[in-house]
């Protein structure tokens, strides 16, 4: 039987981001949004503590994955009861909570966030742990990952980055220009961070030559070439990249010896495998943001005696009731989408499929849904007296980042009907 129910020990954790929320979140939401590029410094404050425990326990699961494959406690995995990682779990619920408080303010969670997803996905156990080990004290950082050029949004294989290897010094020495950085500025300029740019050592491989690497805070060469200006998500820290002979160590290259061989398709396969992780990620978001509009849009609704009556069936229904009931269905479908993809990949299973489709599904919802909102609830709605005009414009940016709606819809035929990328563009 299939349970619904939170875990009991994250049960408190949720009663937790709940009140960051409602306390530190939304009654500063709308200052933001007219306020860009001003930092939430109240949410710093309130979540840093508890993000850095976060990664002190993952970290601390990952050094007993490691001493067990090493075999120096003696113990030995039992294949039949795989352990499931809960801290999945946790992510995407404190994601939609957060989301539903302010996600713009969210995305600037101090976190390893998408560069701690691509450093989980393409590195090694002992990478994970170095890397994650600097989120875990000292002041708040941020992590963040480069991967969109001019040049190279959806299609990867034009990326023109380059990854060149300096074997008298043994670093690599990278240049190009990346962006719409989500958390570039906090991750390398403002805090000792890092962010983990894809690169290519042989633009005439294709996919093949692409690879990951980890730059940290403040590494000379890097330099920030624009902060973006937003129709939504203001408050979220949004820039371009550029990398001037930025030199990285060798063993800031992700992955294994066999990955760091200089041509393999396996290096970019596991970047890709980042995306597994981050579209859950970027669903649950949506999935706040709907249930901020849902909720909202009910409570306005009922003080003027609008109640749906779930008895009727929906041809006695007026108009208004049908559409808070398609609200409901399509906030309600998305959620279960994305608790699906994120309960594959907490039980370790591959969830490419089930994570484009909870991504497709939750950009598109999101996105009807406030745009509804804002027509339900009038003029109203569309002024800024209410945050409902602000969370239309924060949603469309679901339908768009990690994956356009049209390319994750490509990816779900292609794994449906069994096509390859070259029978079905």
């Amino acid at each position: 039987m299939i349970n619904f129910e939170i875990p009991a020990d994250l049960q408190a954790q949720q009663q937790l981001i709940e009140m960051v929320a409602k306390q530190a979140m939304r009654p500063y939401s709308r200052q933001l949004d007219e306020n860009e590029h001003a930092r939430p410094k109240v949410f710093f404050d309130m979540t840093w503590p508890f993000t850095s425990n976060m990664v002190r326990s993952e970290i601390k699961a990952l050094k007993k994955q490691l001493n067990g494959a090493n075999g120096s406690n003696g113990s030995v995995a039992v294949k039949d009861k795989p352990r499931v990682n809960k801290a999945i779990l946790a992510l995407i619920l404190m994601i939609e909570q957060m989301s539903w408080g302010d996600t713009g303010q969210y995305l600037c969670l101090p976190h390893p966030m998408l560069g701690g997803a691509a450093v989980n996905s393409a590195g090694t156990v002992e990478q994970r742990i170095r890397f994650l080990e600097k989120f875990s004290k000292g002041e708040p950082k941020w992590g963040a990952m480069a991967i969109t050029e001019p040049g190279a949004g959806s299609d990867n294989s034009s990326m023109r980055t380059t990854a060149i290897l300096d074997e008298e010094t043994n670093e690599w020495i990278l240049n190009g220009e990346k962006i719409f950085i989500t958390n570039g500025k906090l991750a390398l300029d403002e805090s000792d961070g890092l962010c983990v740019v894809w690169a290519t050592v042989d633009p005439k491989a294709g996919r093949a030559g692409i690879k990951s690497f980890v730059v940290e805070g403040h590494t000379p060469g890097v330099t920030i070439a624009k902060q973006e200006h937003k129709l939504g998500i203001k408050a979220s820290d949004t820039v371009a990249l550029h990398f001037d002979n930025v030199r990285v160590p060798y063993e800031n290259l992700l992955g294994s010896a066999e990955v760091r061989q200089k041509v393999s398709s396996k290096g970019f396969a596991g970047a890709m495998k980042t995306f597994d992780a981050s579209r859950p990620a970027v669903a649950a978001s949506a999935v706040g943001i709907a249930r901020a509009a849902v909720e909202f849009t009910h409570e306005r609704l009922a003080e003027e005696g609008i109640v749906p009556d779930y008895t009727k069936s929906l041809h006695e229904m007026t108009a208004v009731e049908r559409d808070l009931m398609e609200m409901e269905s399509r906030w309600k479908g998305a959620w279960l989408l994305t608790l699906r993809a994120a309960a594959q990949m907490a039980h370790g299973e591959s969830n490419r499929l089930e994570a484009s489709m909870c991504k497709y599904r939750a950009g598109e919802a999101v996105t009807w849904i406030t745009q509804k909102a804002v027509e339900l609830l009038g003029p109203l709605g569309y002024s800024r007296e209410l945050l409902v005009e602000k969370w239309m414009r924060d949603a469309k940016i679901n339908d768009i980042y990690e994956g356009t709606r049209q390319i994750n819809q490509l990816i779900v035929a292609r794994s449906i009907l069994g096509y390859s990328r070259r029978e079905l563009k």
